[in-house]
């Protein structure tokens, strides 16, 4: 399955802290799927190995059923087991070329970057989509750091793959990426975070198309 640039106008982080107490990740995943976010990334750092292939393997299901593609996080072993779309690492995880080699030509390799050596490296390693940032200070990863406007703008003009902007976005400050070259927005707290998931992501889907298409 390859990437789209329009699979990253919307993409949806999961991280189960920030639901509602008693809300289940994958009743507000079909939430988010149902006002249109564009793809989903499964991140949740605090299951063990078992809830969390459980979850991966129950969102992976919703995800086939609105035709959005399933990316894991980080974890290659699991995401080559069930059949992920993709797999996403970061600069501290296994390096993109070795990834590539594991998960094959076919399955999406998405790499994180702060700079614009990190962006070419990643490229040259195989990897269909770049996620940078964080462009805003954020609350959901403690060690981000953030990443100016101009870097991301000069990684943008750097790499011919698409380049999705994460950290600390919201509908408000959305608009300061609008020139940026960027396909979309990657965001977790600004949908998950919601009280009203499915209308916030509405919102953010009609707001990242007047953007960013």
């Amino acid at each position: 399955m390859n990437i789209k640039k329009n699979d990253l106008l919307l993409y949806a982080v999961t991280d189960r802290h920030w639901l509602a107490e008693g809300e289940p990740l994958a009743h507000a995943v079909r939430e988010a799927l149902e006002g249109g976010t564009t793809l989903v990334q499964i991140r949740e750092k605090t299951l063990d190995e078992a809830s969390f292939e459980a979850e991966a393997k129950e969102l992976q299901v919703l995800c086939r059923e609105y035709g959005v593609p399933f990316i894991v996080n980080d974890d290659v072993e699991l995401a080559l087991r069930i059949g992920a779309d993709g797999v996403h690492v970061g600069q501290e995880d296994m390096e993109a070329g070795k990834v590539r080699e594991l998960i094959g030509p076919d399955r999406i390799l998405g790499v994180s970057a702060q700079t614009v050596e990190d962006a070419l490296r990643a490229e040259a390693a195989g990897a269909d989509y770049l996620g940078v940032g964080a462009v805003f200070p954020t609350g959901s990863k403690e060690d981000a750091v953030e990443v100016p406007h101009d870097t991301l703008r000069n990684i943008c003009e750097a790499v011919s793959i698409p380049v999705v902007a994460i950290g600390g976005i919201t509908y408000e400050n959305a608009a300061q990426l609008k020139d940026s070259g960027i396909a979309g927005i990657s965001v977790i707290s600004a949908i998950f975070g919601q009280a009203d998931i499915r209308r916030a992501t509405e919102k953010l889907r009609a707001r990242a198309e007047a953007l960013f298409t």
